[in-house]
C-alpha cells in the first residue's frame, strides 16, 4: 500500500503529556490541543515529502528511506535521522524519540511516538 495521501488527524491520545516531555511551552500545548493537523504524504519510489499543517503551524520534511536526513521535531529543531520501512511502517528515532507510522488499512494512518514510558498516538483518516 502507498502513503501517498492527504490524512486528517482523527483522535490522540497522552497528547499533553508527551509535548511537555519533549519540551514543547504550555502555551503552544494549549493552542494545539483540540487542533485537527493535516498530514499530506507524497511518495514516490523510496523518496518521501511529509507536510504536517496544524493550525497556522506547517512543518515539512523530506527524506529517503535508509539514507540519513535532516528532519524537524516537534520543538521546531533540526535533527538528523534515518528512516525504515518494514512493510507497511515508517519507523526513525529523533533524539530518543522512537516513531512509527503504520498504514493500518487504505484509509488509516497510525502515528506513535514514545519517549522513556510515554506513548503519544494519533490516528488519522484519508481525506
Amino acid at each position: 500500500m502507498s502513503f501517498t495521501g492527504k490524512y486528517q488527524l482523527e483522535s490522540h491520545e497522552n497528547f499533553e503529556v508527551f509535548m511537555k516531555a519533549v519540551g514543547v511551552p504550555d502555551e503552544l500545548i494549549q493552542k494545539g490541543k483540540d487542533l485537527k493537523s493535516v498530514s499530506e504524504i507524497e511518495e514516490t519510489g523510496d523518496d518521501f515529502k511529509v507536510t504536517v499543517t496544524t493550525g497556522s503551524n506547517v512543518i515539512t520534511n523530506s527524506f529517503t528511506i535508509g539514507k540519513e536526513a535532516e528532519m524537524q521535531s516537534l520543538t521546531g529543531e533540526k535533527i538528523k535521522g534515518v528512516v525504515v520501512r518494514d512493510g507497511n511502517k515508517l519507523k526513525v528515532s529523533l533524539k530518543g524519540i522512537e516513531s512509527v507510522t503504520e498504514l493500518t488499512d487504505a484509509n488509516t494512518i497510525v502515528n506513535t511516538m514514545t519517549v522513556g514510558s510515554i506513548v503519544y498516538k494519533r490516528i488519522s483518516k484519508r481525506m
